[in-house]
């Protein structure tokens, strides 16, 4: 195998004409320069220098190995000081795959507090849902995923257990789940609701893993309940409730960036929360952009 210590070295004598020379171009002993080449030189399995007097010369193989050197140690270099800048933040790429209501209020302030302290860092963000986004960093299409759980209900969640094991959890929050009631519901004015007393509104319901869940935290209060709207647009669970079709449980992050216009927000018992996390991969938690970004992230839900 040649090694690139070797072909500088060989550089070096190429360029001066001798070992001694070259040593001195390489701070380092004549010997040690002599042994190198003859290890590259068993390496090649061929001569690549011979003695003409004083001077060392290039064989043809000694040339046509320094003239693939220059290119190569080149490369090695820009590699060299590509890898320092991303270690020291200084460039770098993290992918952050997030969920919609987490994209809406907790990323764009850890993305600007980022960018603010590593501007050479760029951080893209697509949007997708667990399980899909846990897939996706597990399939190498990102470094960071912006998921949640609920742990209320681990025995039914897929998403509970054994999904998150193999990964880095960086906890988020504990996003608490409130209720909707449209603004003249008899609750409205109550400012809390148990989920038993909704056990006969019509329902609207959210994204596929929220709708299993408030299935099964309606089943523990003692009644089944009656689904007539279901959508992943939260915008849209809003304004069915707005419009008076039904109530809704919703993590309250939902609710920071959209105004429930028609709707009233009530404090929902027993309490429920979901846990919102930061995953990645154990190697990739090594990474220094990686991890400051999973420390803006959490910032972010401190603000």
């Amino acid at each position: 195998m040649i090694e690139a210590r070797h072909l500088r070295v060989l550089r070096a004598v190429a360029r001066t004409g001798s070992f001694s020379a070259a040593a001195r171009e390489l701070g380092c002993t004549q010997p040690a320069v002599s042994q190198q080449m003859k290890a590259l030189e068993q390496s090649a399995g061929t001569p690549l220098l011979v003695r003409a007097g004083r001077e060392m010369r290039l064989t043809q193989a000694g040339e046509a190995l320094v003239r693939h050197a220059v290119g190569i140690l080149a490369g090695l270099t820009a590699a060299e000081e590509e890898i320092a800048a991303i270690a020291g933040l200084r460039a770098g790429r993290v992918r952050l795959v997030s969920f919609p209501s987490g994209s809406s209020t907790l990323v764009p302030t850890a993305l600007a507090t980022m960018r603010a302290a590593h501007p050479g860092t760029r951080v893209s963000l697509v949007e997708a849902e667990p399980p899909r986004s846990i897939e996706m960093l597990r399939n190498g299409d990102c470094e960071i995923a912006l998921a949640f759980r609920y742990p209320e209900v681990r025995g039914a969640d897929p998403a509970a257990g054994a999904e998150w094991d193999d990964l880095v959890v960086r906890p988020i929050l504990a996003d608490r789940l409130v209720g909707l009631v449209p603004a003249g519901h008899r609750l409205a004015k109550a400012g809390v609701a148990r989920f038993a007393e909704l056990a006969d509104e019509p329902w609207i319901a959210g994204c596929p893993r929220c709708r299993r869940h408030l299935v099964e935290v309606c089943e523990s209060a003692g009644f089944t309940p009656r689904i007539d709207f279901a959508t992943d647009d939260y915008p849209a669970v809003i304004g069915l409730v707005g419009a008076g079709l039904g109530v809704a449980a919703l993590p309250e992050l939902t609710l920071a960036s959209v105004r429930p216009k028609g709707a009233t927000a009530v404090r929902l018992e027993p309490a429920v929360h979901r846990e919102i996390v930061a995953l990645t991969l154990p190697d990739l938690a090594q990474v220094p952009a990686v991890e400051a970004t999973l420390d803006k992230l959490v910032d972010a839900a401190g603000r």
